[in-house]
């Protein structure tokens, strides 16, 4: 593979970038800088959609758009905190890129890897391109044992349960047709943290093409971490309800 700082094929393409953020002030400068210094061959525009953040998120997001313009930062704010899967949803109402990429504004997901999602799309006609912790080259930084286990071991419940087709069912990384993940989001019901995994497994059942990317995830630097007991006990009841249902 292609180290992600190389020469880039050429893309005639426009890739939208969908962020939701929920108290992500002291990050998404940040997120937003470095898209713009590993995407600077491409086309593409960031759509940030925030639920509400009383921390000033949108103050940030609105400077940076003096910096970059509105018409590179796009900011489709909510009028609460209404979940992750609807602000996917809420996004791509306003994408107008052929390709759409989902990442999280807290860094776990560098935007240096980009690059190799879009040569990958390019290489293979993927209908989904999706970064993975779990093959060669992948894997996760600054997580302790437990967390390490825990999260392994969610993903290979997932597998035993859903057979995904895909090494890393619970990461959320990934590059998307516009018009395959227009199509699979209307099958999708899931709101919250579920809706990434429903995304995947209804994508494969479609018989969407799915290819993977080594990523190397790293626990957020600032900020506090969304992920607690209530999204643990969602996901589990979500896992064995795709189980039933698909």
């Amino acid at each position: 593979m292609a180290d992600a700082d190389s020469a880039p094929r050429k893309s005639p393409h426009l890739y939208s970038i969908i962020i939701p953020t929920y108290n992500e002030c002291l990050n998404i400068a940040l997120i937003c800088y470095l898209l713009f210094k590993h995407l600077k061959d491409y086309n593409f525009e960031i759509i940030i959609v925030d639920d509400a953040s009383p921390d000033g998120t949108q103050d940030t997001v609105k400077k940076l758009q003096t910096i970059y313009g509105e018409d590179k930062i796009l900011l489709r704010p909510r009028a609460a905190k209404l979940g992750l899967g609807t602000a996917y949803v809420h996004g791509l109402k306003y994408v107008s890129g052929d390709f759409v990429i989902i990442l999280d504004a807290d860094l776990s997901h560098h935007p240096k890897y980009l690059p190799n999602f879009i040569r990958k799309q390019l290489e293979t006609d993927a209908d989904i391109v999706t970064g993975t912790r779990y093959v060669n080259g992948g894997g996760v930084h600054g997580w302790d044992l437990r967390r390490k286990l825990t999260s392994r071991g969610a993903n290979v419940l997932a597998h035993t349960l859903l057979w995904p087709r895909v090494s890393d069912l619970t990461g959320s990384f990934r590059l998307y047709k516009k018009k395959v993940l227009e199509e699979v989001v209307q099958t999708c019901v899931s709101k919250g943290y579920v809706f990434q995994m429903e995304i995947i497994v209804r994508a494969t059942r479609m018989g969407c093409r799915i290819e993977e990317v080594p990523i190397t995830f790293v626990d957020r630097v600032y900020g506090i971490s969304k992920l607690g007991g209530t999204e643990i006990v969602q996901y589990l009841k979500g896992l064995f309800w795709l189980f039933l249902t698909t």
